[in-house]
């Protein structure tokens, strides 16, 4: 048979069909389909333990190494050390077979059990931006749900993706289990990623992307997830600990050089505090642009033509400095500068650590602007208040999936804040921070007049 090509980085070629790995989607979607009929027959208590294998393995030191450092290598975005704290955060707070609470009503008519049952197969597609954290969150979660999964990786993530697959399998296999419970094609493109959109023994759809991704699957007429696009503003009044405030928003900004979608995109502040949090975000690590001819070439750089580039998207600070001709010293984590509310640096999503500062006159314009600039997106947004009026206002107008008061833009999916963690958020089609239970569909169990 036919060897798939998995570079020197993940070791030894595999065959086709190997550990999950295979040259046709078809041929996936078919492997994927026969081990849901038998992995469904499973109890609970075997899904945990593939769970507990998968989450050893991915917590091997050389794995998460080797996945993260070749996620960088390929994509040519993010940051290293980031990637290794996403790495460990979703192979240890994604939820297994626990998040499954069966919900039970009884009384004088009998016993009614509502329990959550698999949906069958379901096709996953997954980004560049986060590939073997999406990966592992999804495999983990769909498989505690009694799933099977097929993944659409994104291309450019290909060889990090098929590693990350292999290595679950890999553990999987170990410890008992079936084959083909996760599966891939080797060599993902457009045309493999429509045949698991259109096979009928795929049952549910769930893509983690961009918006174009996410219409297609919507479109689908299957069951359909989407997590798609955000562009969190984080709004600062004059109430917020300014001090704090400013090392939140340049920590989250940065992280993973702003990939995460959850990240602060630009930053909306009450007149009366702005130069005092503009100087505290350059105490930590921000760089400040005043000249109006840079901002401008900054735009061209990373937004040609209107078109966000790729060769700066996830990028770090100094190297985006660095293509306009300005060598920042290696402790700049974050480009500053001040402008308008529809600038484009604050309308469009950039997933690179550069933030737009917009001034507003008080806290009612501010979250006037901060939800315009949200989009719709129902994604995230970030407040710094110690004002619970201005608070809840915020929340109830902004009405996003997370909403982090006083924190940095990752403490929404468990770094640093409490609750489980997931890197598939369903803004789009409301499921929200999606879980075990998202993947299953409620099944009442009627017993009539009996206990």
């Amino acid at each position: 048979m036919a060897e798939i090509d998995m570079t020197e980085e993940s070791g030894q070629p595999v065959k086709d069909g190997e550990y999950g790995l295979f040259n046709d989607m078809n041929n996936a979607i078919d492997a994927a389909y026969i081990a849901q009929k038998k992995y469904m027959k499973q109890p609970m208590a075997f899904r945990s333990r593939l769970i507990s294998a998968m989450r050893a393995e991915m917590l091997k030191k050389e794995n998460m190494e080797v996945i993260c450092q070749m996620a960088v290598e390929e994509t040519g975005m993010g940051n290293y050390a980031h990637k290794l704290l996403k790495h460990e955060l979703v192979t240890t707070k994604t939820p297994g077979i626990e998040d499954l609470v069966s919900e039970v009503f009884t009384g004088d008519h009998g016993l009614t059990l509502i329990e959550h049952a698999p949906f069958g197969v379901i096709g996953a597609v997954s980004p560049s931006t986060n590939p073997s954290e999406t990966v592992i969150c999804n495999a983990i979660g769909m498989l505690a749900a009694g799933n099977t999964v097929v993944f659409a990786p994104h291309p450019s993530a290909k060889n990090t993706s098929a590693l990350t697959i292999k290595l679950l399998n890999k553990a999987i296999l170990e410890a008992g289990g079936p084959e083909n419970l996760i599966v891939t094609t080797a060599s993902p493109t457009i045309e493999s990623a429509n045949i698991m959109f259109t096979s009928d023994k795929i049952t549910m759809l769930c893509a983690t992307g961009g918006p174009g991704v996410v219409k297609t699957v919507l479109k689908s007429g299957k069951k359909a997830i989407g997590a798609g696009a955000g562009n969190p503003p984080v709004l600062v009044d004059e109430t917020a600990d300014i001090e704090k405030a400013a090392k939140d928003i340049i920590d989250g900004c940065c992280f993973d050089n702003n990939l995460p979608c959850i990240a602060e995109k630009e930053v909306v502040v009450v007149e009366q505090v702005a130069d005092d949090l503009v100087a505290n975000m350059k105490k930590n690590g921000a760089y400040e642009l005043t000249d109006a001819a840079k901002i401008r070439e900054l735009e061209e750089l990373v937004i040609p033509g209107g078109r966000l580039s790729r060769d700066y998207v996830g990028r770090d600070a100094k190297t985006i400095l660095k293509g306009i001709g300005i060598d920042a010293d290696p402790a700049v984590r974050v480009i500053i500068m001040e402008t308008t509310k529809d600038h484009t640096f604050a309308v469009e999503e950039l997933m690179m650590p550069v933030l737009p500062i917009i001034r507003v006159k008080n806290i009612a314009e501010g979250i006037d602007v901060a939800v315009d600039l949200e989009r719709g997106n129902r994604h995230t947004a970030i407040m710094h208040s110690t004002n619970v009026n201005n608070l809840n206002e915020m929340a109830k107008r902004v009405q996003t999936t997370i909403f982090v008061k006083n924190g940095p833009s990752y403490a929404g999916i468990g770094v640093g804040g409490e609750g489980y963690t997931t890197f598939t958020i369903a803004g789009p089609t409301g499921e929200g921070l999606t879980s075990a239970r998202t993947f299953t569909r409620k099944r009442r169990c009627v017993l009539v007049n009996q206990l």
